[in-house]
C-alpha cells in the first residue's frame, strides 16, 4: 500500500481567556472547528475520547485496519512513531508542541510514546467510531527502529 510520505498535521493557536477585570484567567486552545475544513466530505470526527500515557511508558505500536485517528495531546507531551513506506517519521503533540493533532491514517502503524515525568492526556478523534466489541487493533513491528 502506497502511502504519502508524511502525515496531516494541524498546529492549534492558543488563545488566552480572561475574567470580567479582563486579566488572564487561563487559555483555550480549538481542537476542531468544522469551518477549518480538516475532514472534508465523509472524514467527520465521529467519535472524541481520551486516552492518557503514564510517564516512560508508550502505547503501541499497533495499527488499525478499519479506522484512522486524529490524536492531539492536551497535557504533557507526547512523541508519535509511524512507520510510512517503511521508513520512520516523528511527530510531537502536547503542551510544548502547539497542541499539534496528527492523523494517523488506516493501515499506518504508529507508537506513542511519553517520555515525561507526568501523565500526558491525549485526545483522540477516530473514524469510524471505536467500541468496546470493535476487533481492528494490529500488532506491528518496529524492532527495526532506531530509538
Amino acid at each position: 500500500m502506497n502511502r504519502p510520505q508524511s502525515l496531516r498535521t494541524v498546529e492549534h493557536p492558543t488563545f488566552v481567556t480572561k475574567d470580567e477585570t479582563g486579566a488572564p484567567n487561563g487559555f483555550l486552545v480549538p481542537i476542531f472547528n468544522i469551518h477549518d475544513g480538516v475532514f472534508p466530505g465523509d472524514e467527520g470526527v465521529q467519535q472524541v475520547y481520551l486516552t492518557t500515557v503514564l510517564p516512560g511508558s508508550r502505547k503501541g505500536p499497533h495499527l488499525h485496519k478499519i479506522r484512522r485517528g486524529w490524536f492531539t495531546c492536551i497535557k504533557g507531551n507526547v512523541r508519535v512513531t509511524v512507520k510510512v513506506n517503511g521508513k520512520y517519521e516523528i511527530y510531537w503533540s502536547g503542551e510544548d508542541n502547539s497542541y499539534r493533532s496528527i492523523e494517523i491514517p488506516t493501515g499506518v502503524p504508529a507508537l506513542l510514546e511519553n517520555d515525561g515525568t507526568e501523565t500526558a492526556f491525549v485526545l483522540n478523534m477516530p473514524s469510524p467510531a471505536w467500541t468496546p466489541e470493535m476487533r481492528d487493533e494490529y500488532t506491528a513491528d518496529f524492532s527495526d527502529r532506531d530509538s
